[in-house]
């Protein structure tokens, strides 16, 4: 029935397994790395296409905007192997009636224990200690004294799947007092994830550490600027394992030189991977890591599982669970009954 895309791999080899048991459909993978000419030879005939949704992973040319949806005028799906849609022109997806599906909640656990990793990371100087262990240290260990995270006032800025999970570690574990805000989500239901809902400001003023949990969007890009640093609590410490750009990387850098903030966890940044001689990377109370939160292998074969069956019901005429553009939703129905009509195969 349908001809199914993949760039490179799916995140676990448990997805092909899925569609081994329904021959029905077509998989076809193809190279990054080969020609864009031969993979548009695939694409053009392809009703769907999956790939990471990491824009540094994907080579521009197989990034979804109207010039590729132009060359796959069968296209009817587009997927992302985790919740992150940054290779995807949502606009444009939706102009020509293709679905985005996202695997949102796949790898919540994952990013979720991630943040929390860095949060205590950084409030008892773990990385500090290690490096002037390694390096001969021999002096007081009450250089190292840090503070518990007991108690604390957690600010999570979007919560969705994995800032729900971080809200429920942190205040029902650890005892903190959690801030939320997030546009899309209403007081009440912010307040069952087990949050108190405010406005960003007061977030900013409030947190001792805040956690970002949102995609990067026009709305999100620089979210977190020179003026929002400052706004910060003193002494606050910022987590970013959602979407590099989410954050000013320089405006970052100052905040910490300043000595206002007192440090950051990073798993994302502007160009992945960052340069080694990155401004971020020279300072010690910065903990960083290459894009790795959702990367378990936990997470990696629920992201495969969530990305395989959700094709699969799309393509039984069933609805989509996590649609990311649900207003091409009659297009796109309209579209999916025309391309299968006219191919012999409704």
């Amino acid at each position: 029935m349908a001809r199914i895309a993949y760039l490179n791999s799916f995140p676990a080899p448990n997805a092909l397994d899925i569609f081994a048991r329904h021959p029905e459909h077509e998989i076809i993978r193809i190279d990054g790395d080969d020609p864009v000419e031969r993979n548009f030879e695939i694409l053009t005939r392809a009703h769907a296409y999956q790939c990471v949704g990491a824009r540094d992973e994907v080579p521009e040319a197989l990034r979804v905007g109207a010039e590729f949806l132009a060359r796959a005028p069968e296209l009817l799906v587009v997927s992302a192997s985790g919740s992150g849609v940054d290779v995807f022109d949502l606009p444009a997806c939706t102009a020509a009636g293709v679905l985005a599906v996202n695997q949102a909640g796949a790898n919540a656990q994952s990013v979720a224990e991630h943040a929390l990793t860095m949060m205590i990371t950084l409030q008892r100087h773990i990385g500090m200690a290690d490096r002037a262990l390694r390096a001969g240290w021999a002096g007081s260990r009450l250089e190292f004294m840090g503070a518990d995270l007991g108690g604390k006032t957690i600010g999570i800025v979007g919560i969705g799947n994995i800032g729900t999970k971080l809200s429920h570690i942190c205040g029902a574990g650890f005892g903190c007092k959690v801030l939320a805000t997030d546009p899309y989500v209403e007081a009440q239901q912010i307040e069952r994830r087990g949050a108190q809902a405010v406005e960003f400001d007061h977030l900013l003023t409030h947190a001792d550490l805040v956690s970002v949990h949102t995609p990067l969007t026009p709305q999100t890009r620089n979210l977190f600027d020179t003026n929002a640093f400052s706004r910060m609590k003193a002494g606050a410490i910022f987590i970013n394992a959602a979407r590099g750009s989410i954050h000013d990387e320089d405006a970052l850098a100052d905040a910490l030189a300043s000595g206002h903030l007192a440090g950051a966890g990073l798993d994302v940044w502007d160009s992945e991977p960052p340069a080694k001689s990155h401004r971020l990377l020279q300072m010690p109370n910065v903990v960083a890591t290459p894009h790795v939160a959702g990367c378990t292998s936990d997470s990696l074969e629920n992201m495969a599982e969530h990305a395989a069956t959700q094709l699969l019901q799309i393509f039984a005429g069933k609805a989509a669970p996590r649609p990311v553009n649900p207003e091409v939703l009659p297009l796109f129905k309209k579209r999916f009954v025309e391309i299968f009509r006219e191919s012999g195969r409704s």
